[in-house]
């Protein structure tokens, strides 16, 4: 029998799409080369620079996929935003034969607003809390993984650390690998070398010349920070031009 993961087997841009390569977000160098990006079936980590085209992917993804471009379950209705770029029109979805049963878009930029929404249906005891504006930013975020997403399903997160202390991120590790082993699959942007340092996990360089492969040691996220750790007060004299 075939696996049933990855339930997002991969994502490219319709060759019979007209599309304008000149004009945002066809003009990032990450999108207009993309290709066929193949996901990992556990956990695929989108890394590079602001403004690599990681999160905008991730997003054309989510609303193709038929989830709000503010993030939630696909039917939440948060609808406070009309900037939202036209990729998901032109991409290709290949999916396994199997759906999986639970599914969400979380986006760290605008989870305030998904969070007033939840509080507004009356549903935040899905979450395990009596509101998620109760609470603060990284516990909600925590409640999410912790009782929001039940297993067996396709979490789409944009870059989840945001809120999140090192202890926390330590723990959404932990959390991420429980999922993992009930059979969901996590396709991440984020820019945290803790979170990236899952093992075994695709890591897709978003970067000028469109997307690469690269193992978590080579990547910009765990070259910097282990550099700083080990020799932080020369860096800061460096950078901050002290003798």
């Amino acid at each position: 029998m075939l696996p049933a993961k990855p339930y997002l087997q991969s994502v490219c841009i319709r060759p019979d799409a007209e599309v304008d390569f000149d004009r945002y977000p066809y003009n990032i160098p990450a999108i207009r080369e993309m290709g066929r990006l193949e996901f990992h079936p556990d956990v695929t980590f989108l890394v590079g620079e602001n403004g690599s085209g990681k999160s905008t992917l991730l997003e054309g993804i989510a609303v193709a996929l038929g989830y709000s471009p503010e993030g939630g379950t696909r039917d939440f209705a948060v609808g406070s935003t009309d900037s939202v770029s036209p990729l998901h029109e032109v991409l290709r979805l290949a999916r396994s034969f199997r759906q999986p049963k639970d599914g969400y878009f979380l986006r760290a930029e605008s989870f305030f607003n998904v969070a007033t929404f939840v509080d507004d249906v009356g549903v935040p005891d899905a979450y395990g809390t009596d509101s998620l504006h109760g609470i603060s930013h990284g516990e909600a975020f925590m409640s999410l993984l912790a009782h929001k997403f039940r297993g067996k399903g396709l979490y789409l997160l944009d870059e989840p650390e945001a809120a999140l202390s090192p202890n926390r991120q330590l723990a959404a590790l932990s959390a991420i690998h429980q999922l993992v082993e009930d059979k969901s699959q996590f396709i991440i942007a984020t820019h945290s070398p803790i979170l990236l340092s899952y093992p075994h996990a695709k890591i897709v360089l978003f970067d000028g010349t469109g997307l690469s492969e690269v193992a978590y040691e080579d990547t910009e996220h765990y070259a910097v920070t282990h550099d700083f750790l080990n020799n932080y007060r020369a860096r800061l004299d460096r950078l901050l031009d002290q003798d």
